[in-house]
């Protein structure tokens, strides 16, 4: 029986993996979101990756999930809690020294949607139809209203830090990626968890926020990374 320990991307309250905590435990696994700092626009990477760490009572077989923006606190709490998985899904996985604001051009992410900016404009105007085609094109109109309390905007303490691990931890990891993600799509992520992190990656349907459109075939393939 393992922990998950799940981890949003920007801006996202933790309560957005309900269904899939709730998913997990009918497999007889514990999970848990722990509340991260969203109301300070200050607090970083590190910031988060403490809260998390306070967060998780149960230490045994932790299995860290960091979703998107979430991988930059990801690894660093994964390290300090000994876990013995790290699933990265649908991941901006960072280097050393690297901010979450200089990973969009250091990735080259603007070529792989310049599609979308050509439509949208740049991701900083994206209005509601960007966010509708983007984001919740896979996901139910019932539970992205119902889900919609749970979404704000990152604070800048995100983008600002340098990452402050050395290198990789010693965990294993994999990279989970969904393969109807328009954010990061399939090509791009596999490019950049290659060059990073010299991995294949795992795969899923469905878009960038698995957790809302399909939380039962995300806790399963979940148990099934995590060994």
């Amino acid at each position: 029986m393992a922990t998950f320990v799940l981890v949003p991307g920007a801006g996202a309250d933790p309560r957005v993996y309900g269904a899939t905590i709730d998913a997990l435990e009918r497999r007889g696994h514990h999970a848990v979101a722990p509340p991260l700092p969203l109301a300070d626009p200050d607090a970083t990477p590190s910031d988060h990756a403490a809260a998390i760490v306070d967060g998780v009572p149960d230490r045994r077989d932790v299995v860290v999930v960091a979703q998107s923006l979430g991988a930059f606190a990801g690894p660093i709490a994964a390290e300090r809690l000994g876990a013995t998985r790290l699933i990265l899904l649908a991941p901006m996985i960072p280097t050393p020294g690297e901010t979450a604001g200089q990973w969009w051009e250091t990735t080259g992410h603007g070529d792989a949607i310049a599609d979308l900016v050509a439509r949208h404009g740049p991701m900083g105007t994206w209005g509601d139809a960007a966010m509708q085609e983007v984001f919740l094109h896979d996901v139910d109109a019932r539970v992205a209203r119902e889900t919609q309390r749970y979404s704000g905007a990152p604070g800048r303490g995100l983008f600002t830090e340098p990452w402050p691990l050395t290198a990789w931890p010693a965990i294993t990891t994999r990279v989970l990626a969904p393969s109807g993600d328009r954010l990061f799509p399939p090509a791009f992520q596999r490019r950049v968890a290659r060059e990073r992190l010299g991995l294949e990656l795992d795969d899923m349907p469905g878009g960038h926020l698995p957790m809302l459109s399909r939380p039962d075939t995300l806790a399963d393939r979940l148990v099934d990374l995590a060994g």
